[in-house]
């Protein structure tokens, strides 16, 4: 057996540090180069393809081709939701309450419906005025059924009408359990980050706008 006096020991540990740094400092370098290191934690394309809608005025608009070169905080929505829904258009507007007209100058807000049938332009739009909506910033879209799920299927957002019933008039009323999210896009058209719409944390979102725009 080979015994090592003391300073051969001490230059093995030396040695054995040396190798452990080095081997870190790989590790460090090849998880940057991965992106795992990266500020956002998705980085979809979801501009490849552009679907059509009228926005509240009844003008087409082609999304998310109408938010080029913008960052975009988009949400899908029903303005018969009687709680998620309001609450989530809420925290978007709490988050363009903390951007500086500069900085908003740089963004969109887009609520697309996933209830075309009953939300038509004129009901989206009084559905904003009565939230006091500025519509140089935002857009708020209503599609037919094909745009509409290729829109859904491209933010996983899923809703599926529930409790049906028919109100004196005979007008089908029904409730819908939906996705509650918040998406943010960046000027290049790619999706970044979901966040829970009705309860998201509205600084991370302020945070990470700027992060983006920066």
């Amino acid at each position: 057996m080979i015994r090592l006096n003391f300073t051969d020991k001490i230059n093995h540990l030396q040695k054995m540090k040396f190798i452990i740094y080095s081997l870190s400092a790989v590790i460090f370098f090849l998880m940057i180069l991965s992106g795992c290191y990266e500020h956002f934690p998705l980085k979809q394309d979801i501009s490849r393809t552009q679907n059509n809608f009228l926005n509240q005025d009844s003008v087409i608009v082609k999304f998310p081709e109408a938010t080029k070169g913008k960052v975009t905080l988009m949400a899908m929505v029903y303005t018969h939701c009687p709680d998620i829904c309001p609450m989530t258009t809420h925290n978007m507007q709490l988050v363009e309450s903390k951007l500086s007209k500069d900085e908003l100058d740089k963004i969109r807000f887009v609520v697309i419906s996933f209830d075309p049938n009953r939300d038509t332009p004129g009901v989206l739009k009084k559905f904003a005025e009565i939230r006091d909506i500025n519509f140089n910033r935002w857009s708020f879209l209503s599609g037919d059924e094909q745009n509409t799920k290729e829109v859904m299927l491209k933010f996983d957002v899923k809703a599926v009408p529930a409790d049906s019933s028919y109100d004196e008039q005979g007008n089908l009323s029904y409730y819908i359990i939906h996705t509650d999210r918040i998406s943010l896009i960046d000027q290049n058209g790619l999706l970044r980050k979901n966040y829970v719409g009705s309860i998201v944390d509205v600084d991370e979102v302020v945070n990470d706008i700027k992060y983006l725009l920066n």
